[in-house]
């Protein structure tokens, strides 16, 4: 009798280490939900697109110079090192070295724009070539840093300036296209591909609003902003779902729309909606949003993160 009891306390022994070692092995193989690749691929596209704002709104301003009354809309802390014709095409150098008119961006590095001498910014259809160099922006509220080297076609599908909003002009659409290669804090370095229409409204030069939309075409992808390798080695797909909403009283903080990141050799995805709150509500009437809900997918797992802007 004692040998049976004893027998059957081994077999009960094994059977119980056996599931918590299936268990412990299982746990370890389906890897838990991990949204952390696809909140840095959101932040880090969010980091992107800032920096791209702050220079290219510059661009855009120097490019309206000819049709200004005066300089005062030329960038704070950089100067224009070089305007030059060569042949047919008119070259002006933009080096920076401190912080933006608003104080809340530093950057530092280079942007170089060329055209032809009988482009006129004003023209429906004006194309620009813009080239980042080592362009670096530190984001004085969060510290976070991201440089970007790169060309670009710049067009002005429209024409018009922005400061003619509201003069006959209801709206001025520029679109952006070309590459570009990101460089992390961590010293990692990946090329994307950029797509992004703008769209101004408002009243300038204090309160306009500026409408984010994509316009690329990869594979059965559409309405892309932005595509490439994440620096996690990952190829991805940013497509805009709604167009996503600035407000320059916002500090051009994205305050409504949505995007959607996909990872699709990862079966990931996630869903970024702009308008939220430090508590984690939608804001209302005219307020600034603080965060913006982060909706992540991964093979039969999902979840709901909050992440600030």
């Amino acid at each position: 009798m004692k040998t049976r009891n004893f027998v059957t306390m081994i077999l009960l022994l094994v059977t119980a280490f056996s599931l918590t070692f299936t268990s412990c092995k299982k746990d370890k193989n389906s890897d838990p939900a991990d949204s952390s690749s696809l909140q840095q691929l959101s932040r880090d596209e969010e980091d992107m697109e800032q920096a791209m704002d702050e220079s290219m709104n510059d661009v855009d301003q120097l490019l309206s110079e000819g049709n200004l009354k005066s300089t005062t809309l030329r960038p704070c802390n950089a100067n224009i090192d070089s305007v030059s014709i060569v042949n047919d095409t008119l070259t002006i150098i933009i080096s920076y070295h401190g912080l933006n008119c608003r104080g809340t961006i530093y950057r530092r590095g280079i942007v170089e724009i060329k055209k032809h001498v009988g482009t006129q910014w004003h023209q429906t259809g004006a194309t620009v070539m813009v080239r980042h160099i080592n362009f670096n922006i530190k984001r004085i509220r969060t510290q976070r840093t991201i440089t970007l080297n790169g060309v670009k076609v710049h067009t002005n599908v429209s024409g018009g300036l922005i400061w003619q909003l509201g003069s006959g002009i209801n709206s001025i659409v520029h679109r952006t296209r070309g590459h570009v290669t990101v460089k992390f804090p961590d010293s990692t370095f990946k090329t994307w591909s950029v797509a992004r229409q703008k769209t101004y409204t408002g009243n300038p030069p204090e309160n306009l609003i500026l409408t984010i939309d994509g316009f690329g075409d990869e594979g059965t992808y559409n309405n892309l902003l932005v595509w490439g390798i994440n620096r996690h080695g990952e190829q991805f797909y940013t497509q805009i779902l709604q167009p996503v909403i600035h407000r320059q009283v916002c500090d051009w903080d994205p305050v409504s729309g949505i995007k959607k990141h996909t990872i699709p050799a990862d079966s990931k995805s996630a869903t970024m909606t702009f308008g939220y709150d430090s508590n984690n509500q939608p804001v209302t009437g005219g307020e600034c949003p603080t965060k913006f809900r982060l909706d992540w997918q991964r093979h039969n797992q999902s979840g709901t993160v909050y992440l600030w802007l």
